[in-house]
């Protein structure tokens, strides 16, 4: 067995019911709370009032930035980094995907440090220190993992570029998650945000400093996504579905907090850029069959693992044959849950793919992939995924 530490600081509180704990869990770490949420629309703004009336209840203040956008932008976190100034925020509380509890640890960071976020990112010229405002999140989707992680994403679009801060301050100090939350959850974005846990879980597994604890993790993670995702996208009311999902979201979370992704999220992240519109599910689900493909060879007993888990027959068949089937067992797949397209189906253009390529090798998780790529192994990729015809 490889040495290896594994590290997760936030508290998890899990199950139906849990927001209710949202007041007593908060008010441990402030009394004047910026909520950062998406604008309120029919779903969720039931969601958004009630989480204000516990948060009073409990003698917390609060203020509500409701103007978080999908890939949040330098400008949206610098316009929510501004309410929390002005109201002397001492907790930042972010309720929703991935994109508000991202823009949450944004404001976190941004108001109690020079400069905006975009200049911690990764490579950047800045440093964080432990002067973030205490984070507490909120997922009212089943995906993201970022309620468990100290990874925050955002976009510069003077720039078109997207990346990630990560630090260990980013962690959210308590995660409340909730499934009656994600009850209501459409089934595209249901199976975009399921994919991307399903990815996290995979590429973490995969990864090259994988280790046995993430191992735990992003397997049952996997298995539950497997089991569960395209069930539910029939019966979206399954409440034990539901859960299973918001538990394969968390599981696939720490793997990826302690250990990473590999080069397809690399490739999603520099979409995303480009192409703000497209979900971050779907800029990893376009990739999948080439990366899986490309990658497969490289690590043939893992690969092998994880084709079982959706066919178990093929246990009975060797390492090289189980892991070149997982990619046609993919596009089944992706077919099943409504992801099967091409960059082509998404709207990107084909003069952006230089670009995609290049925005990829400004992440470090093409390096970190079993079979590391070189630019040209990249765009040969994106060119086979531009077109599903």
């Amino acid at each position: 067995m490889s040495s290896f530490s594994y590290y997760q600081p936030t508290r998890i509180h899990f199950g139906f019911g849990k927001l209710e704990e949202v007041g007593r869990i908060v008010s441990r770490y402030g009394k004047r709370a910026l909520l950062v949420t998406v604008p309120p629309f029919p779903a969720l703004e039931p969601v958004f009032e009630k989480t204000k009336r516990l948060l009073r209840e409990s003698g917390v203040e609060v203020a509500h930035f409701d103007q978080v956008i999908p890939n949040p932008t330098t400008e949206s976190i610098s316009q929510g980094t501004e309410m929390a100034r002005d109201f002397h925020a001492d907790v930042v509380v972010g309720l929703g995907g991935g994109s508000s509890i991202d823009t949450a640890k944004a404001i976190a960071l941004e108001v109690t440090h020079e400069g905006t976020a975009w200049e911690y990112r990764l490579f950047g010229e800045r440093k964080i220190t432990g002067e973030v405002l205490p984070i507490i999140a909120i997922p009212t989707t089943s995906g993201t993992g970022s309620q468990v992680t100290a990874v925050s994403v955002l976009t510069n679009p003077k720039e078109r570029c997207k990346s990630a801060i990560v630090d260990l301050h980013l962690f959210p100090k308590e995660a409340i998650v909730d499934p009656e939350l994600v009850m209501s959850l459409p089934p595209h974005l249901t199976a975009s945000t399921g994919f991307d846990a399903f990815a996290h879980a995979f590429e973490s597994y995969v990864h090259v400093n994988a280790n046995p604890y993430t191992d735990l993790l992003a397997l049952e993670a996997m298995r539950l996504v497997i089991r569960f995702l395209p069930p539910l996208l029939h019966n979206p009311t399954d409440r034990r579905a539901r859960e299973h999902m918001a538990w394969a979201d968390t599981l696939a979370g720490l793997s990826i907090a302690n250990c990473g992704t590999t080069l397809p999220h690399g490739i999603g992240m520099a979409i995303g850029g480009k192409a703000p519109w497209v979900m971050h599910g779907e800029a990893l689900a376009v990739v999948y069959p080439e990366f899986l493909r490309y990658t497969a060879p490289y690590a043939l007993e893992r690969f092998a693992a994880v084709a079982r888990m959706f066919r178990p027959e093929l246990l009975g068949e060797k390492d090289e044959i189980a892991a070149l089937a997982l990619e046609e067992i993919m596009n089944t797949f992706l077919k099943e849950i409504g992801m099967w397209f091409g960059l082509e189906d998404l709207r990107i253009p084909r003069e952006d793919l230089p670009g995609i390529v290049e925005d990829t090798f400004k992440l470090p998780d093409y390096s970190v992939n079993p079979r590391v790529p070189t630019k040209e192994d990249v765009f040969a990729l994106l060119e086979s995924a531009y077109s599903r015809r």
